[in-house]
């Protein structure tokens, strides 16, 4: 018997394309679709994002609406204007201070979104839409914070100008760890003045394990008068030797 030819069995279409040859051409046409939707979807998105990298913002001053410790603050600042820059000289924050001026020494350190960072490498236009929160926002309801309470109970300063900074550090390390370790407090960079000894003994008593942050009193680390704890520095300690060695007659000295 002769074979039937596909277009001769009833039943059959006459357009000769096999099952398999529809099946395997439908999901190419179906893989093409979704391909082409996806790249659409993606053009839209580069553009997108090209339409705000062309925006252009500056020369001069331009309108920024930040958050500060709560409050909408609207400012007029221009694109390369630093937020410590914003916040001490355009809006008189002046808590936050300029150290190092390269986000090395913790000392223009403000909180965003409860995060420290560095004010003076922070660029204000990056603060936009974040809550800022500065040493001057610190506080709750005339209460101070833990950690500034605790600096003052133990003096944890010498010339005061980077305490502000450290802090907005050490109460941001707390907040986020209150069990930190002595590695965790030197990665935050909550210590970097010379009144170590009390900066660690501050955050001892803020701390549920105080004894991971280490730091027993080194000499020279004393009670003053007034109950406070008083830091006698190694500058201090060779001056009053050398004031000794003057009064006595330094012989050898005196020779030169």
């Amino acid at each position: 018997m002769a074979e039937l030819s596909r277009s001769q069995v009833p039943g059959s279409t006459r357009s000769g394309i096999s099952r398999r040859t529809f099946l395997k051409h439908g999901g190419t046409s179906a893989v093409g679709a979704a391909l082409l939707e996806a790249g659409a979807a993606q053009a839209a998105v580069d553009g997108s994002m090209q339409d705000d990298a062309n925006e252009v913002l500056g020369p001069g001053l331009i309108p920024v609406d930040l958050t500060i410790n709560g409050r909408r603050v609207p400012v007029q600042a221009e694109p390369a204007t630093t937020l410590v820059d914003v916040l001490r000289n355009h809006l008189g924050l002046t808590g936050t201070k300029i150290g190092c001026d390269r986000g090395a020494c913790s000392a223009c350190t403000v909180w965003l979104d409860g995060q420290p960072a560095s004010s003076c490498m922070t660029l204000v236009l990056d603060a936009r839409g974040r809550n800022i929160t500065t040493i001057e926002g610190l506080a709750e309801g005339g209460k101070l914070h833990p950690v500034q309470q605790a600096f003052v109970e133990h003096d944890a300063l010498q010339c005061g100008f980077c305490t502000p900074g450290m802090v907005m550090s050490c109460a941001a390390l707390i907040n986020r760890k209150p069990d930190a370790g002595i590695d965790e407090v030197k990665a935050a960079k909550a210590v970097t003045c010379a009144a170590a000894a009390p900066i660690r003994t501050s955050l001892r008593q803020c701390s549920p394990s105080p004894a991971r942050i280490g730091g027993g009193a080194p000499d020279g680390y004393r009670k003053s008068g007034t109950g406070r704890p008083a830091f006698v520095t190694v500058p201090v300690l060779a001056l009053r030797y050398r004031r000794a060695g003057d009064e006595a007659g330094d012989s050898a000295g005196a020779g030169r």
